[in-house]
């Protein structure tokens, strides 16, 4: 318990009820021992204090339980616990020392009159010693307030009210400063404006939540007496990676809005559900960061997505891997539409043979299960295809997962689905593939803003078209027929990798395809 300034006497006070309480056979300390402890002191503060309201302290001592007993004396190991009576009292000290003297500093008067005042056992003694308890703060003090205790004073559901305010006050507190901490590593880190803005509306529809609690609950803070803030340990006083301060705070934000949500639940049904909402919006977010920094990770040299398929490479499958990885190509798909299964699973299995051989990652599209047969990197949907959930289910949670998108909600969405990956498109018009409407380079520029997960432009990218692409914002391209269809793959590959990789060191000063040497 924090008093902020205990006074010497008080200070020593508190030890020798210590020593009273345990001399005594009690299990905890009471208000009452601290009471007798400030009456070993003649000339105390307190002793003045109740003699000023007219109480002899020779019957008062006379009246003590271990009355006979010698006075405690030299030093003391505290060993019982204050009980929580002795904690209301010690705070109602401190608010009559602010309201005497306008500060903290506790005394041996503050401390007997919060007695007098806040515990039963210690006035119903005074009472029948013939005190006046309501003359004691004004015999002390004057200008404070007497009270009428003609009937016990039931505070129970007040106290318990500002309890809760106080455990409102300091979840919300922690939610919100978790909330900033995770919102600015989207935002510095990851450069992510999608993540960004989605952490700060959920922090302005925390503080939208709360307006209403928030208005009263900081009369209800009292951080100098929170015993909390001195508790700590080793993990929270160390962190060893920008991933790990994400992770602690968005365990910290789920912890504290379930426990506003709990608590808030004693007032108001409709505030606990907007708590449950934004719970579930954090897992959620979680889920996204999570997912996307592996993703990033795995992805973050990867420049080249190659689609191939054996109808429009004009080598076999093998070759072109071979060839293509020699220009820089890191991710091949394999895109088989008319196969049947067991023809579609051998044709799988000699590809992931080849790009095995080659170390470079393997997509299959559309096909989760064939995808998990034969071992590989990834499996890619469209937007009519299973939904990523699902998808997981069958790959397990290592695998990527990439996901054709064709408007910034169908990014968005991704985003918050768990795609490893985003296909931005389609951007130009492309043989492989017939569509009726080009989301263009506008899209390129729009989705390439909102998101840093790693986004692959597709739809007629060719030796002509990627300069555009880049211009619009394009790290990544995925590639069909002007590599699978090339008579020197490798060739078409080491320009496209080139011009990608000076795009995305921040140099675009000569955004032409130059022969490969």
């Amino acid at each position: 318990m924090d008093l902020s300034t205990p006074t010497p006497a008080v200070q020593r006070a508190l030890g020798i009820a210590q020593l009273l309480a345990r001399r005594l056979g009690e299990q905890e300390v009471r208000p009452f021992h601290i009471f007798q402890a400030l009456l070993q002191e003649e000339e105390g503060l307190a002793a003045t204090t109740l003699q000023k309201a007219g109480l002899s302290l020779d019957l008062v001592r006379q009246g003590l339980p271990g009355r006979d007993e010698p006075p405690p004396t030299g030093s003391f190991e505290p060993s019982l616990a204050l009980s929580a009576a002795v904690y209301e009292v010690l705070k109602t000290a401190a608010e009559i020392s602010l309201e005497v003297t306008g500060e903290r500093i506790v005394a041996g008067d503050h401390l007997v009159v919060a007695i007098v005042r806040r515990d039963r056992e210690t006035r119903a003694q005074l009472e029948t010693l013939g005190l006046d308890v309501s003359q004691v703060a004004e015999r002390a003090f004057g200008q404070l307030p007497t009270l009428s205790l003609d009937e016990p004073l039931e505070l129970g559901a007040t106290v318990e009210q500002m309890e809760v305010l106080r455990i409102l006050d300091a979840g919300a507190n922690r939610a919100n400063e978790a909330l900033r901490v995770i919102e600015d590593y989207c935002r510095f880190v990851l450069d992510d404006a999608f993540l960004c803005r989605e952490l700060k509306e959920m922090r302005h529809d925390l503080s939208a939540a709360l307006a209403d609690v928030s208005s009263i609950s900081l009369a209800a803070r009292d951080t100098l007496a929170d015993v909390g803030t001195a508790i700590t340990t080793a993990q929270e006083s160390a962190r060893h990676s920008a991933s790990a301060v994400i992770h602690a705070n968005l365990k910290r934000l789920q912890e504290a809005l379930r426990s506003l949500e709990e608590f808030s639940k004693l007032s108001s049904a409709a505030l606990a559900r907007k708590l449950e909402g934004l719970r579930y919006r954090s897992y959620t977010v979680e889920r996204a960061i999570t997912l996307g920094a592996s993703a990033r990770r795995r992805l973050a040299d990867a420049r080249l997505y190659v689609l191939i398929s054996s109808s429009e490479c004009t080598a076999d499958l093998e070759w072109t891997i071979g060839e293509a990885t020699a220009g820089g190509a890191q991710i091949f798909q394999l895109r088989e539409k008319g196969l049947d299964d067991d023809e579609l699973l051998r044709r799988a299995r000699r590809v992931r043979q080849a790009t095995n051989k080659a170390g470079v990652l393997l997509v299959v599209n559309d096909r989760p299960d064939i995808a998990r047969i034969v071992g590989a990197d990834g499996v890619h949907l469209g937007q009519n295809d299973l939904p990523i959930k699902e998808a997981r289910r069958i790959t397990g949670p290592k695998m990527l997962i990439g996901i054709s998108t064709h408007t910034i909600q169908q990014v968005r969405e991704a985003i918050l689905n768990g795609a490893s990956y985003i296909g931005v498109g389609p951007t130009f018009p492309s043989k492989t593939k017939s569509f009726s409407e080009y989301p263009g380079l506008d899209f390129v520029h729009s989705a390439t803003a909102e998101t840093s997960l790693p986004c692959f432009v597709i739809g007629g990218v060719n030796q002509t078209t990627i300069v555009d692409a880049i211009a619009a914002g394009a790290q990544r391209v995925a590639v069909g027929e002007a590599i699978c269809k090339a008579s020197e793959p490798r060739a078409i590959a080491a320009g496209m990798r080139r011009l990608l990789n000076e795009s995305a060191a921040g140099d675009t000063r000569d955004l032409t395809l130059q022969p490969y040497d």
